[in-house]
């Protein structure tokens, strides 16, 4: 079922989650145990996560530096698969521009295509590690506006090869992120809001936003977007702090505030436990904010937090 279908058949708020794929050389049973800790909730959705490929530096026996491209997780189809099918639940693969051509986009696309898995979200994606900026591959995208333009296309039987004989029409859902304090590399959040409308005009049918600790944040950017002509669902994504180190992590990954009674009361935690306890009451105070003011639903980012996730939802939902 499409995302679309699940927000408008919806007769309470949507709890949805984001996984991480497990490193190269593990299996998938990490991914299941988290994922079967979560369905005691009744998720709509699961989402799994994409990573563009890093770059690595090393010497050889000759002193000579060797520039070496290095996959570290696995792509989302198998998992998204695996995940749709051993769990009867719709799963939601990344797919990024970085790394992919439009022709290895659009073979992603036929091969979930022939999965009958029917929603994607299209990201840019970060520069790889290592990088400091997004360079496109070659036939590639520089925004995921493009990505979702040709997800579009294809959804009207329109491929890249235009001699392709009775082409059939995709269907897929296609999700984009957007950023309530502005994505990091945008000059000010309007230009930001400007570019989220552009993801809107070539066919993105919801938004799940960058996770955000004060629900200010959150209310403004989805006014700011209604005044701006975005008209489509707007989900908050939101993740519970569960160390000390989150605080100057996150800020600097994603560019985003922690609020000051969050940063004292973490930083006046003595504990782990503390910690955790403190980002699960935040998470809760944030969730019970955002249903209370009518949300289709909170989006919740999982990676170190799957039993925080957890304690919220069972208090919220």
């Amino acid at each position: 079922m499409k995302v679309t279908q699940i927000i408008e058949n919806a007769n309470k708020p949507l709890f949805t989650f984001e996984l991480l794929p497990p490193l190269k050389g593990h299996n998938i049973e990490s991914i299941f145990k988290s994922t079967k800790k979560l369905m005691e909730y009744s998720p709509s959705y699961i989402n799994i996560t994409n990573h563009q490929n890093e770059i690595v530096y090393e010497e050889d026996d000759n002193n000579v530096i060797h520039r070496k491209v290095v996959r570290k997780r696995p792509g989302t189809i198998g998992i998204a698969a695996a995940l749709q099918y051993s769990f009867n639940i719709p799963a939601i693969p990344h797919l990024i521009c970085g790394g992919m051509s439009d022709l290895e986009i659009e073979n992603t696309l036929v091969e979930l295509n022939f999965l009958s898995i029917d929603n994607v979200f299209a990201l840019r994606g970060d520069p790889p590690h290592g990088e400091r900026r997004f360079i496109p591959c070659e036939n590639g995208y520089s925004h995921s506006s493009q990505m979702v333009e040709q997800i579009a296309n294809m959804n009207m039987g329109i491929y890249l090869d235009e001699n392709l004989k009775n082409p059939v029409c995709t269907d897929f859902c296609i999700g984009v992120a957007g950023y309530p304090e502005k994505h990091f590399e945008s000059p000010n959040l309007d230009v930001d809001i400007i570019n989220l409308k552009k993801k809107q005009d070539a066919g993105a049918s919801y938004i799940v936003t960058q996770l955000f600790y004060d629900n200010k944040v959150y209310f403004d950017f989805v006014e700011k977007c209604r005044d701006n002509g975005i008209t489509i669902p707007i989900i908050p994504g939101i993740k519970p702090i569960s160390r000390k180190g989150h605080l100057s992590l996150i800020p600097t990954t994603f560019s985003i505030d922690i609020p000051s009674q969050l940063y004292e009361n973490i930083t006046k935690a003595k504990t782990k436990e503390e910690v955790k306890d403190v980002g699960i009451w935040w998470g809760i105070k944030q969730t019970k904010e955002l249903l209370a003011k009518g949300v289709v639903g909170v989006h919740y980012y999982t990676v170190g937090s799957v039993d925080s996730v957890c304690s919220i939802v069972k208090e919220c939902y």
